[in-house]
């Protein structure tokens, strides 16, 4: 069992070495616009997950997807040649959602500054629903509360 440490290191070895062989080695069309954001390597450097962006419709993604996993043997074995692994490990591709997250945060944060903004509004318009100052004073003409 590898440290994480090790696993962290080889991640980040493995997405180099992948981003480097799509764009040199694999001579897919398809992937040409694939970004290779971060790779994730199991604690026994068994298994690594690959999380890739790509511009586009849903089917230009799902044809990207498909070249990946067509393409995986070749990826796998350029990473086998520049590892110093004793295994070579088993590659997923994963479509990374940050982009998609971020993009629908930001849309949350626009609404909020727009509901922000029409709160501010009618607060400055509002008026006090009795008197300004509601409480009573020492010395107000008003009935004490002595029962006497």
């Amino acid at each position: 069992m590898a440290d994480a440490a090790r696993a962290a290191r080889l991640a980040q070895r493995i997405k180099v070495i992948v981003a480097e062989a799509l764009r040199r080695r694999v001579k897919d069309p398809r992937l040409e616009a694939v970004t290779v954001t971060d790779a994730r390597v199991t604690n026994d450097l068994q298994h690594a997950t690959i999380y890739y962006t790509v511009l586009g419709e849903a089917e230009e993604q799902a044809a990207v997807h498909k070249a990946l996993e067509s393409a995986r043997g070749v990826l796998r074995s350029e990473v086998g040649r520049n590892i110093t692994a004793r295994l070579t490990p088993t590659l997923e591709f994963v479509p990374d959602e940050i982009p998609v997250n971020a993009s629908h945060l930001e849309e949350l944060l626009r609404t909020a500054k727009e509901r922000d903004a029409e709160v501010a509004e009618l607060a400055r318009k509002a008026a006090f629903a009795g008197e300004a100052d509601p409480y009573r004073k020492p010395g107000d003409d008003d009935e004490s509360d002595d029962p006497r």
